[in-house]
């Protein structure tokens, strides 16, 4: 294997990767592929790689990035600073991609494919080279009309259409609307146009429909009603062909579950969709009924060639064959080259070479699979996988050259001012390759394998003998010393954030907004627990990390909508962001064990009168010297059934009007009177800030949260078969010296390591599969299948010393504008060899004006109320008011010169949640 040394990516063009020689284990992991193979009774597949390496190095292996994989793809690569690919497509001639871009500082790109370059930035940013008043983008690539000299970008409500010049760059934008039906708003997706580039039929995904827009004028001049969730779209002949990703209209004897306002065919305990079809429409005749062919689930991407149309069904890892003669699946193609696992590998895009070769690109295994292809009815041949980067979204061909988008690229490591990582730092890429023959695909095949921590007996079950019971046992179902797991789940800090303070682990002091001062109970459970500076949060956003820790994935539909956020952001109200396997908690009632779950993916939530952040902080004291009762009953809930039946409802969601101390009185009088599950699942959110306190005050409330439930816990009879895992669900609101996924996790049990710093990497994945090891559930797909639990952080020789919590030593209620009626925190007495606890101070005569700003600025964000959800605010701006709040407005953000107005920050263009900030 030949070494990669470390070399800086060059920017906007491609370059030659080193080389490709395959491995030695060649012949044993393609093997794997074709055959199950026999359990070798080892204790744990030796999957787990990476040692102490750090996201963003270089190894033999690859890259190594945030999500458990290497990369190191297959062909040349140009890595694109402006943000993640949604989607893409190459202009008629060949000689230009444009591809639409979320999270960066360009909505749209054209790469000149000659020169291997990005040739333009569209969107909203100052330093764009055409700029565009909405910067959103749909699900599905921008299309080119059939000489090339327009292209139509899909939005929010409609597409814009662009010249396209001589040289492939792109002028007058001109805005063609489809209006929103009530609340519904248009979702353009798909598009394709007529043979002769007069008409664009349009996927209109939010109603459930496709128009005929008059490309000259942008009339809309018919409608079809289709399945649910239109998104590919393609052309045969006078049939129109739709992927329809949320299936067909649900019948009056379905179980259903909401998906942007439309009843969706769910299974009633994942709430995840039970159908996939494609609606065909005869062009030749308007009126006439709509057709519709049953394929697997989430049908996403459609292609045409040669009389077969291939429909990449993602909910089902498979490519359905469609004879376009007949209309009917003459064959479904299986895209699941890992016997261990069945699900989540995400096929999501496909095109046919011209020499019978079917390329799928395999977005959650970082490949390429390649088929053998004969014809619809010809069953396909399996040749092997290639590498590419970070989640590829799109292929196609380029006379004999293949083109791969990758949406994640690199990883969140695009250059910056600060020094520093965040997690919007995102990247994309393109590779692209000459397809190389069958026997380098097949070595290739090994290197995927390797990347992806694929190998032989990654999960084995128990056996007819017990086991010695131990922490983290080797099999699912051997007994495990650990009877009760606790999540919880707190919101979106670095490691820097809060432990770049601590000296003895890898971190930056410059970077601690939220040191011992703020967070002494999470530094005492370090102190005690150990310090772990070398795991990773994967999403880049809530939307994606509440996924990551209950479906151990972040599903490709909630991928791919990354570009608008507008039919769901977090998806627990939406069944098209629901994996076909399960949840977390599903998982574990089918292994048998009982779920309490206190306010994790619930969606919903009632407040009685008066129940604002002052007096529910007053109530928690109240509760807390009584034992009484709640004055405040509040009401939780899910969408998905299996969740309410296990849920405390009175424990409340995300909500920064609600503190986190009213949340763990609420769950320890259950506690106390219920006792634990065996998984018990919290959401503590105040650390998100933004709500009425100041920023450090809601810190220190989480951290208080965090100490005294542990200390509860810890001094309860459940506490010799306990075991606590401290997690944020993405680390998006600060930098990190390392990279932005790095997050602060702990790990609290008598039978977990003491007092050690754990620079081993580790992340949210391995994780879950640690509390699956524990309590015998099964993984749910090849990511926690591949993940090598974290036995080495637990010990057989327990220390059940109980957890006192620290008093908080910055007020909690420092920063309220109005104070509660039973009076502003004061804490106690402080520790001498601390310094003093921060407390907020108004603004330096200097920055009034602009203080005022960001509040105004704030005032609109939508943290509290009946409509809070979390991360509605621009996240650029957030994290640059957090930080000039925790430093009292006297320092610049960093790599910056100067306090900055909300709209001057850089990224401030960048879409919130659901476009609401």
């Amino acid at each position: 294997m030949q070494v990669t040394r470390r070399r800086r990516f060059r920017k906007d063009h491609f370059f030659v990767l080193p080389g490709r020689r395959a491995g030695r284990r060649a012949t044993l992991a393609t093997a794997c592929i074709t055959a199950v193979a026999v359990a070798t009774g080892t204790a744990f597949a030796t999957t787990h790689q990476f040692g102490t390496d750090r996201v963003g190095e270089v190894t033999a292996d690859g890259q190594v990035i945030s999500s458990d994989q290497y990369i190191a793809p297959y062909g040349d690569r140009l890595v694109i600073d402006n943000g993640k690919i949604m989607a893409s497509r190459v202009s008629p001639d060949g000689g230009h991609l444009a591809a639409s871009i979320a999270d960066g500082d360009a909505s749209l790109v054209v790469v000149d494919l000659k020169t291997g370059r990005v040739q333009q930035r569209v969107g909203k940013a100052k330093t764009d080279d055409l700029h565009l008043t909405d910067g959103t983008v749909g699900q599905e690539a921008p299309v080119y009309s059939p000489d090339g000299s327009q292209l139509w970008l899909g939005q929010l409500d409609g597409y814009t259409k662009f010249t396209v010049n001589a040289d492939g760059s792109l002028a007058n934008p001109v805005k063609v609307a489809i209006p929103a039906d009530g609340a519904k708003h248009a979702l353009a997706s798909g598009a394709v146009f007529s043979a002769d580039g007069s008409t664009v039929y349009a996927a209109v995904n939010g109603q459930n429909r496709v128009v005929a827009i008059n490309a000259a004028t942008g009339a809309i001049e018919h409608s079809w009603t289709v399945g649910n969730a239109p998104r590919g779209i393609a052309q045969v002949g006078r049939k129109l062909y739709v992927g329809n990703e949320g299936g067909r209209p649900a019948g009056s004897d379905d179980d259903t579950i909401n998906s942007y306002g439309t009843p969706v065919v769910a299974d009633p305990d994942t709430g995840a969709t039970t159908t996939g079809t494609v609606s065909v429409i005869d062009l030749g005749d308007p009126a006439a009924a709509v057709g519709s062919i049953d394929v697997g689930l989430h049908p996403t991407t459609l292609y045409a060639k040669n009389g077969a149309l291939f429909v990449t069904d993602t909910g089902s890892d498979e490519v359905s064959v469609i004879d376009t003669a007949q209309d009917k699946v003459v064959q479904s193609i299986s895209t699941k080259p890992w016997p261990e696992a069945s699900v989540g590998y995400e096929p999501d895009a496909v095109t046919l070479t011209d020499d019978g070769r079917l390329l799928v690109t395999l977005g959650r295994a970082n490949a390429v699979a390649v088929y053998r292809y004969s014809g619809a009815q010809e069953p396909v041949g399996y040749v092997g996988l290639l590498p590419t980067d970070y989640f590829p979204t799109e292929i196609t061909t380029v006379g004999s050259t293949v083109v791969v988008s990758n949406t994640r690229g690199i990883d969140a490591r695009r250059p910056n001012s600060t020094g520093a990582h965040n997690t919007h730092d995102t990247t994309s890429s393109l590779t692209r390759f000459t397809l190389p023959g069958d026997r380098e695909i097949r070595s290739q095949t090994a290197k995927v394998f390797r990347q992806n921590g694929w190998t032989n007996g990654a999960v084995q079950t128990a056996g007819q003998h017990k086991a010695k019971p131990v922490p983290v046992p080797a099999r699912i179902g051997d007994p495990s010393t650990i009877k009760h797991v606790f999540l919880i789940v707190k919101e979106n800090r670095t490691y820097d954030q809060l432990f770049g303070d601590l000296s003895k682990g890898n971190g930056d002091p410059k970077l601690a907004q939220f040191g011992v001062n703020v967070t002494p109970n999470q530094h005492a459970l370090a102190e005690q627990f150990g310090l772990y500076d070398n795991t990773y949060d994967i999403g880049t956003n809530s939307a994606e990390g509440h996924n990551w820790l209950m479906q151990a994935d972040n599903p490709e539909y909630t991928e791919s909508s990354a570009g608008e956020y507008e039919r769901s952001y977090d998806t627990e109200d939406d069944g098209l962001g629901h994996q076909r396997s399960g949840f977390l908690w599903t998982g574990a009632q089918a292994a048998g064990q009982d779920v309490r779950d206190f306010g994790e993916f619930h969606q919903f939530l009632t407040k009685p009168d008066g129940a604002n952040w002052q007096n529910l902080y007053c109530d928690a004291k109240t509760m807390d010297a009584t034992g009484q009762d709640t004055a405040y009953p509040l009401n939780s809930s899910s969408p998905i059934p299996s969740l309410n039946s296990v849920s405390v409802p009175g424990f409340p969601k995300f909500d920064l009007d609600v503190p986190d101390q009213y949340r763990f009185q609420i769950w320890k009088q259950d506690f106390e009177q219920n006792g634990p599950a065996n998984l018990n699942m919290l959401w503590l959110s105040s650390d998100h800030t933004g709500g009425p306190a100041g920023p450090a005050a809601q810190v220190a409330d989480n951290d208080l949260a965090v100490g005294r439930i542990v200390d509860e816990i810890s001094h309860s009879e459940y506490w010799k078969d306990s075991a606590v895992f401290v997690v944020e669900d993405d680390s998006q609101a600060g930098l990190d010296h390392v990279d932005g996924h790095r997050a602060p996790i702990q790990i609290i049990s008598p039978w977990a390591q003491h007092g050690a710093v754990d620079s081993r990497y580790y992340s949210q994945i391995t994780m879950v599969r640690t509390i699956e090891q524990i309590l015998g559930i099964h993984p749910m797909n090849q990511k926690d299948s591949a993940a090598t639990p974290m036995a080495t952080a637990f010990t057989d020789k327990p220390d059940f010393a109980p957890f006192t919590a620290v008093p908080n030593r910055t007020p909690l209620t420092d920063g309220l504008k109005t104070p509660p009626s039973c009076g502003l925190d004061v804490p106690g007495q402080q520790d001498r060899r601390a310094e003093a606890a921060p407390v907020t101070t108004a603004p330096p005569a200097a920055e009034r004006v602009v203080a005022d700003q960001w509040d105004a600025w704030k005032s609109k964000q939508h943290l509290t109320g009946p409509n809070a959800a979390p991360d509605r605010a621009n996240p650029a701006q957030m994290n640059h008011l957090t930080w000039y709040q925790t430093h009292d407005w006297t320092t610049p953000y960093p790599g910056e010169s100067e306090i900055l107005a909300p709209n001057d920050v850089p990224g401030a263009y960048l879409p919130s949640a659901e476009n609401d900030g």
